[in-house]
């Protein structure tokens, strides 16, 4: 019997661009896991996380091309951004002033 699931090729085109970034990613930062996140309509959010506790994002326009762009990239994901894997993450002055930017009394970034 035939697969009759379609392929949409747009969404392959999309999923494979994703994850040579990915795959760049973590390249440069010496291996990484990722996240995956619903963003509702604007698609989903998938957060990478280096070894060396660089950490960048990256848009795909729904989960499943999300999914999709991981499982090709071959890192490991995890359900949730907590406990070791969030651990992982280094900031530096910039993450530390932006954030302190939208608390009460800190600095204005804008």
């Amino acid at each position: 019997m035939a697969d009759t699931q379609q392929v949409d090729p747009k969404a392959e085109r999309t999923a494979a661009r994703l994850a040579k970034h990915i795959t760049a990613f973590s390249r440069a930062h010496g291996g990484a896991e990722g996240q995956v996140a619903y963003l509702g309509q604007r698609g989903a959010r998938i957060v990478l996380v280096g070894e060396d506790g660089g950490w960048g994002d990256l848009v795909a326009p729904s989960h499943a091309i999300a999914e999709k762009a991981v499982e090709k990239a071959g890192i490991t994901v995890h359900e949730t951004f907590d406990g070791e894997f969030a651990a992982k993450v280094r900031t530096g002055p910039y993450e530390w002033s932006r954030m302190a930017g939208i608390q009460v009394g800190g600095p204005d970034n804008g």
